[in-house]
């Protein structure tokens, strides 16, 4: 299996700021990129060397860039997977359309989890009311609803707190097949990034603590202030996810810690993740670096953390603070290049670093 080159030309689906960084770790390793999006003035394309805008149904358009690109990664995991089908017998694509078939299920991701002995909170397959009025029954509440597609930073979600707002729930998530899942009281929310490479080299990042607000991410504490044992078995459940999933490319485990040290997965995403834009000043190799020498076909490089670290989203007009981050030396300013401002939208983040014997602080 033959590794690309510099110079080469590395094609990334979707054009967000996650594509807009790695972009950046291609130009940083030689390569050249092409974003291919939907959105004049992305914040990927901002940065990349050529970018395609078009329907990821566009068979003519995917055909000319799998003929302008080496190798083919993506930046979300809501990909039609048709796309993915239609780009893998023309070049490379890695992550896959299998992985994406997974993934982008609920039910099915959480089916594959158990199917390995991963623990997850108990749940049901939803496609009718009536389905929905057993479920309830069955796990008790709260629960939680989630369409089975699509949908995320707590959107096609609903609470259902008791048998009263059954009706409301199916309504307001659209009446689409979902899973209900039994809520899990927990300690905290962690996450696992691990890269897996085209020779099955694998390479974990440590868990880090996540602490959402309005259901999107806030801060990233790394690491997660959780017992040695319990940051093992996290590590060895995200490797047994990634090394059965057959991947080549970033997995995000997001898990919960339970009262009792116990960790339950509860969603996976294949790609660079929100709560390891951390990696880019705190380890050895970035998750953005580590998915495009994956992609790339290359050795995977050390996810060793050298720094403790702090990350923080800035959503909506926070970002008008940016001269005030900037005036503080010790803090890593990132922008995405978005032109509105919008609530709850990501328009950057900052990072501050700390020494491996300190506790990150807020």
């Amino acid at each position: 299996m033959t590794s690309l080159s510099p110079g080469q030309t590395i094609g990334i689906l979707g054009d967000g700021q996650l594509g807009r960084m790695m972009a950046i770790a291609a130009a940083e390793l030689g390569f050249k990129t092409h974003i291919y999006g939907q959105e004049e003035g992305s914040p990927a394309a901002q940065v990349a060397n050529t970018s395609t805008i078009a329907d990821y149904a566009d068979k003519e358009a995917l055909r000319r860039f799998a003929r302008a690109v080496d190798a083919v990664t993506l930046e979300f995991e809501n990909i039609p997977t048709k796309t993915l089908e239609f780009l893998e017998p023309l070049v490379p694509v890695r992550p896959g359309k299998k992985i994406l078939e997974i993934t982008q299920d609920r039910h099915l991701e959480k089916s594959f989890v158990n199917s390995l002995g991963v623990p997850t909170a108990p749940f049901a397959n939803v496609e009718s009311l009536e389905e929905l009025q057993k479920a309830v029954e069955r796990i008790g509440t709260p629960a939680i609803l989630k369409t089975r597609r699509d949908g995320y930073d707590g959107k096609g979600q609903f609470k259902i707190s008791s048998a009263t707002e059954i009706e409301q729930a199916w309504k307001e998530i659209g009446e689409k097949p979902a899973i209900l899942e039994g809520f899990v009281p927990f300690e905290l929310e962690i996450s696992v990034i691990v890269a897996r490479g085209v020779h099955g080299d694998i390479q974990a990042y440590d868990p880090v603590e996540n602490r959402h607000k309005n259901h999107i991410l806030d801060i990233t504490l790394a690491p997660a202030n959780i017992l040695s044992t319990v940051t093992n078995h996290a590590l060895g459940l995200a490797g047994k996810i990634a090394e059965n999933l057959d991947l080549v490319g970033l997995v995000a485990v997001e898990m919960f810690v339970a009262r009792d040290g116990d960790v339950l997965v509860n969603e996976l995403a294949p790609r660079p993740h929100n709560s390891g834009h951390w990696t880019i000043e705190g380890c050895t190799t970035s998750q953005f670096r580590q998915s495009i020498r994956a992609a790339a076909g290359l050795k995977l490089g050390s996810a060793q953390r050298h720094s403790n670290a702090v990350m923080r989203n800035l959503i909506g007009d926070d970002v008008d603070h940016w001269q005030d981050i900037l005036d503080h030396p010790d803090m890593s300013l990132h922008l995405y290049g978005k032109a509105e401002a919008r609530k709850g939208r990501k328009m950057g983040h900052v990072t501050r670093l700390f020494p491996l014997n300190t506790p990150p602080k807020i």
